[in-house]
């Protein structure tokens, strides 16, 4: 089984960019989008544009603006919207699909880089998220909980951390808060397999920064402790364009 994790940064620009195209090539089973940036008068539209594809979405209730989707090749046995927050909800920030032997929950968190009040928003997201995902790891220990966190968790994962002290992403709480989630017991799948630095999953558009590498790893795929066996690879696709991010691929047996 392959699944694949994506911030598109816009749904439906990303169709024009070979996004159908890369999937056949990368052919996975399973595609958590994030940023997909469509309202729900949109959904029918899109799914008729992915062909072969069971396509469950969250939207937000604002246009143009977060949401999260996931497609799969096999109809899910439960699909659940939102984290059961209204606030969080009405952004479009998290999906949950449920498989036979697998679930996966695909979340959108928010950047704080806008301003402190955006970071407050960020902050308190991050603390009900946690709270919120202890209980679904506990109910399904075979969970996969993927997407754009906007956080980097070790300085290997940003480009020159020591020019980034004090920036959202990249700040002391954030980080520490990437460590107690993965110690309630969540897996960093491509850590799993890859030691090495470099390796990134987001550039800025300005100044030549993904063709210089100048990058930050903030996409994940993480696995409940009880799917370490069947961990077989995990990826990144930095040569995968169409967004400021790049496709994360993880394959299970």
């Amino acid at each position: 089984m392959k699944i694949v994790s994506w911030n598109v940064n816009g749904l439906r620009a990303v169709l024009g960019k070979g996004f159908l195209d890369y999937l056949a090539r990368e052919a996975p089973d399973i595609v958590c989008l994030q940023e997909t940036k469509i309202d729900a008068s949109l959904v029918d539209a899109l799914r008729k544009a992915l062909p072969g594809w069971h396509a469950h979405f969250h939207c937000a209730q604002r246009k143009g603006y977060s949401g999260v989707a996931i497609l799969s090749r096999t109809k899910p046995l439960e699909v659940r919207v939102g984290c059961s927050h209204p606030a969080y909800d009405a952004e479009g920030r998290c999906l949950r699909a449920d498989f036979d032997g697998l679930s996966i929950v695909n979340t959108y968190y928010p950047s704080g880089s806008a301003g402190d009040l955006r970071q407050q928003v960020k902050e308190a997201f991050l603390a009900y998220l946690y709270d919120w995902l202890g209980p679904q790891l506990e109910a399904q220990p075979a969970l996969l909980h993927v997407g754009d966190f906007n956080i980097c968790h070790r300085e290997i994962d940003i480009h020159h951390p020591e020019r980034h002290t004090g920036v959202s992403g990249f700040l002391p709480q954030e980080r520490e808060w990437m460590s107690r989630l993965l110690a309630a017991g969540f897996i960093d799948t491509f850590r799993h397999f890859e030691a090495g630095g470099d390796r990134y999953s987001w550039w800025s558009y300005r100044a030549g920064a993904r063709g210089k590498n100048l990058g930050w790893r903030i996409d994940y795929q993480l696995a409940g402790a009880a799917l370490l066996p069947r961990l077989r690879a995990a990826a990144l696709r930095p040569e995968v364009s169409g967004s400021d991010h790049c496709p994360t691929v993880l394959e299970l047996s």
